[in-house]
């Protein structure tokens, strides 16, 4: 896998950018705030429809302008393959593979796939349950491209549970101060219970799924740096259960949501579901998010990281695309070195960094480097 050009318009600090990628390494140099990283946020959008940055898809246009573009094209098996994105807020994106126009995300995710690694996400152990669950759910979809709609299809049902919770809060405590049951309440709340079992099962048999794959060769690659500290994961869900089938995980969320109602009721909250889950990160049996140094928690993450590049590609039998955001300078030597040899294994690396000092000649070598200057390629 290869991404061969990305071109913007009115995207971010980019009026237009039309960029050939002619090696397999490419180094973007150039001071802070000069849109370095917003390029490597466009082909992370180009692989997975989200950004690791923003959460509205509005921020991403350019200021003054009523819509943006994002595009590229991408060799895959021989194959060139052209993608191309309109984001045009209230109005849902527009999405076409080779020209196409497609209804369904995973008909576009399943192109290009990518693994990004940010100075933010050094702060994965240390930052919200939030971020943990974007980090694993956006893997996931870099492997199974369906797992985007099972998404998007759980925040729907969540969204209009909590809108009927919401919305009918204050007659589910008139019945109950009348004598009445609500029963046609109860029983809408049912069906959104039912519906919201069957989603979280998916959801949580696929994370845990990919977790138990990815921590094997997360432990491997961690005790490889740290030498002697065994890394453990494990996800932690508001069923307190392990690994298991889907119907029985449904069948075990359902009678949770039964058991708990009147609770959800009374707060107005979706209390149970993939949307409270969390992961813990254990060294040696100590929990990382509490007793780990600095250091340690950036051997964790580089260690997910370069697992998640592994996985992905032996589950679709290509190398996906490497995106390493001015990362360099956070890690020690140590780190340092052991994440560059890895990258010498032929995998598309796409960097950014203020200078070059943190490379070596022998690694510039074969580096094409690209200075960026307000949004704008600067030509020698």
């Amino acid at each position: 896998m290869f991404l061969k050009r990305l071109k913007l318009n009115s995207y971010r600090n980019y009026e237009t950018l039309d960029f050939e990628f002619s090696k397999n390494k490419t180094l973007f140099v150039g001071k802070n705030a000069q849109g370095k990283t917003n390029l490597l946020e466009a082909v992370y959008y180009l692989s997975c429809l989200t950004s690791n940055r923003i959460k509205k898809d509005k921020e991403l246009i350019k200021f003054d302008s009523e819509f943006c573009n994002i595009g590229g094209e991408v060799l895959k098996t021989g194959t060139d393959i052209e993608l191309d994105i309109i984001i045009n807020p209230p109005k849902n994106k527009i999405l076409k593979v080779n020209g196409i126009k497609k209804n369904k995300s995973r008909d576009f995710v399943r192109v290009l796939s990518t693994v990004s690694f940010s100075n933010s996400d050094l702060l994965l152990l240390r930052g919200e349950p939030s971020d943990r669950r974007k980090w694993l759910d956006n893997a996931i979809c870099q492997v199974y491209p369906a797992y985007l709609d099972k998404i998007n299809k759980y925040n729907k049902i969540r969204l209009q549970k909590a809108n009927f919770l919401s919305e009918f809060q204050g007659r589910f405590a008139f019945s109950a101060g009348n004598g009445g049951t609500g029963t046609s309440n109860y029983d809408m709340l049912d069906v959104y219970n039912m519906q919201l079992a069957n989603s979280s099962a998916n959801i949580m048999y696929l994370r845990m799924k990919f977790l138990s794959e990815l921590k094997k060769i997360a432990k491997e690659k961690h005790l490889s740096i740290s030498k002697d500290e065994e890394l453990n994961i494990e996800y932690e869900n508001t069923l307190s259960v392990g690994f298991l089938p889907v119907s029985e995980l449904s069948t075990i969320c359902y009678e949770k949501l039964n058991e708990i109602k009147d609770e959800e009721i009374k707060k107005g909250q979706c209390l149970v579901g993939p949307h409270r889950d969390d992961i813990s990160f254990f060294i040696n049996g100590l929990d990382s998010k509490r007793y780990a140094s600095q250091g340690q928690q950036r051997t964790i993450v580089l260690a997910l990281k370069l697992s998640e590049l592994d996985i992905i590609q032996e589950k679709i039998n290509e190398m996906p695309v490497l995106l390493l955001d001015d990362v360099l300078a956070e890690l020690d030597n140590l780190r340092q070195n052991y994440l560059l040899d890895t990258i010498k294994d032929g995998v598309q690396t796409i960097i950014t960094s203020v200078d070059t000092l943190a490379f070596d000649d022998e690694f510039l070598k074969d580096v094409e480097i690209v200075h960026i200057e307000n949004g704008k390629i600067k030509t020698p």
